[in-house]
């Protein structure tokens, strides 16, 4: 799991990162908006966990400018405001759930989970007319057989069905798939290439000199 953090205070990024990761999860935190805006790759996190008081942009002003982009990345406001108005405002701007501060990690821990299963359970996505991917699963189905696919390819189908109908650069299905690791454009290629030959249909999209996509069955 990626989660991507907004927090201005540092003690608590340190340990809500440091929580994460000891279960072998990345967790990339920036302090204020502007900042994260500028410089997170979102279509790479499974969930956005967001403080509203933050510098430059504040929390409800970072979602909204997210969402913006047809990004629906699950996100969960971590606040010390607990007022109605504040709720409100929240699920206004597109959030999923709310923790209030002070909570314990493993509280924060069990409403991701409970979102991420939710989405998972009623989001699966029919790619082609005979080919379904299911985000729980994170598998692959022809005419509703699993289709056996490796890790690599789990996850390269899972960040393109996730965006489905928008463009995903190499550089960001190279940072996905391979996690962070120095990896050159003709081992994307060929790693698609050995996808597409399991492939009883083509719904992998190349478009030339932007990236990759797979367009929603409709």
């Amino acid at each position: 799991m990626k989660i991507l953090l907004l927090e201005d205070d540092a003690f608590i990024c340190k340990e809500i990162q440091n929580y994460f990761m000891l279960n072998d999860h990345q967790v990339d935190f920036f302090h204020d908006g502007e900042t994260l805006l500028n410089n997170a790759i979102l279509q790479n996190y499974d969930i956005f966990l967001l403080d509203i008081n933050t510098p430059t942009k504040n929390g409800f002003e970072t979602l909204r400018e997210i969402r913006k982009e047809n990004i629906t990345t699950p996100a969960i406001y971590i606040t010390a405001q607990n007022d109605l108005e504040h709720v409100k405002k929240g699920y206004e701007s597109g959030c999923d759930d709310y923790v209030r501060k002070p909570f314990l990690l493993e509280e924060l821990e069990l409403r991701i989970n409970q979102i991420l299963y939710k989405n998972a359970v009623k989001n699966s996505i029919q790619i082609s007319e005979n080919y379904r991917f299911d985000f729980g699963t994170m598998g692959l189905f022809y005419k509703d057989e699993a289709v056996d696919i490796t890790g690599h390819e789990k996850k390269l189908l899972y960040i393109l069905s996730k965006n489905s109908n928008q463009i995903i650069t190499p550089d960001i299905l190279k940072d996905y798939v391979w996690d962070d690791k120095a990896i050159q454009d003709n081992t994307l290629r060929t790693q698609i290439k050995k996808l597409r030959a399991k492939l009883q249909e083509n719904f992998i999209i190349n478009v030339r000199n932007a990236g990759y996509k797979i367009n929603r069955y409709e």
